[in-house]
């Protein structure tokens, strides 16, 4: 039960609830490709590429090929809020708080959805017959920050135009298709593409209207703002001429961030049936108030083409 009940009390200054600054909600569920699923663990079927074959003459035999299938294995996990509100806390308020609560918990809820699926994108897929193997981002989908400077040790940079550019090209390679990318930084992220020097006027102008919120969109991505994205855990290798992770003379710090961009269909949200939420009376409680929501959730990496992760050091 909330202990901190009291600080809304009628002999304080305010009469109204006010919910202090978060993240209200998901700002990721709507972009990714999103699944009802009834069963603790699902199995996405997912159908590789083939090649065409020649045909080498009249009335020759056909030739068979085996059209590849792998699949992808989501497990839901629950995720609740929960909290009490007495029947004395009702008559020491102006106003009841139950419905401050339900939306308290449904915020709760949306951030633990973010949260889900950021670990899905860089974090471990699991694959195979029973979803057993573990399948990791490789570093050929990964970048690092960089800046073209070849003078050893190149510590890295915050997010730039360059490495904008080198991400979008992994995706025309790839072919994952132009359409629904996304690129998911966080506010220091987006400042520093500002402090660049280098950029053309035309691209400055550009970011300059990202940062202030006049477009969402610039060099085929379209920006969301996250203050949830992980850190390294570990220095990063790159090269200092492309960003590539793995291998070079430059090393990226312990505690840099992992911004990472996406097509809509490389990434699942299964949710089990929505969010439920029940206000109930508990007569075990003496009757007090339970507000209480939950949630089914689990996500996948369904292709790691279509994923990219970006290490930008903080600055």
């Amino acid at each position: 039960m909330s202990v901190q009940i009291t600080t809304a009390m009628v002999n304080q200054y305010s009469s109204n609830v006010f919910h202090l600054s978060q993240q209200k909600g998901s700002r990721l569920k709507g972009l990714v490709r999103n699944e009802t699923q009834k069963a603790e663990a699902a199995f996405y079927d997912r159908i590789g590429s083939v090649s065409a074959q020649l045909k080498t003459g009249r009335h020759s035999d056909t030739t068979y090929q085996d059209t590849p299938h792998s699949r992808r294995r989501v497990t839901l996990e629950d995720y609740f809020y929960a909290d009490l509100v007495d029947k004395e806390d009702k008559l020491r308020i102006i106003q009841n708080p139950e419905s401050e609560y339900a939306i308290a918990a449904s915020n709760a809820l949306g951030r633990a959805m973010d949260d889900v699926i950021i670990t899905a994108a860089l974090g471990s897929a699991y694959s195979g017959k029973t979803g057993s193997t573990a399948v990791v981002l490789p570093n050929t989908q990964k970048l690092c920050v960089f800046d073209g400077a070849v003078a050893a040790p190149n510590v890295g940079v915050g997010l730039n135009v360059a490495t904008l550019r080198a991400a979008k090209r992994k995706f025309n390679e790839n072919e994952t298709g132009d359409s629904d990318l996304h690129f998911v930084l966080d506010a220091e992220q987006m400042d520093s593409l500002l402090g660049e020097t280098e950029v053309t006027s035309s691209d400055y102008a550009a970011v300059k209207s990202l940062v202030q919120g006049d477009v969402d969109s610039f060099m085929g991505f379209k920006f969301h703002r996250s203050e949830r994205l992980p850190l390294t855990t570990a220095a990063t290798t790159f090269n200092e001429l492309n960003g590539s992770v793995g291998a070079g003379t430059g090393t990226a710090a312990i505690g840099s961030t992992r911004c990472f961009a996406f097509q809509k269909e490389g990434l699942i949200l299964a949710i089990s049936a929505g969010m439920k939420t029940e206000i109930e009376r508990l007569p075990q409680k003496h009757y007090a108030t339970q507000v209480y929501a939950s949630m089914g959730l689990g996500a996948t990496r369904i292709e790691e083409e279509k994923v990219v992760e970006v290490i930008c050091l903080k600055v």
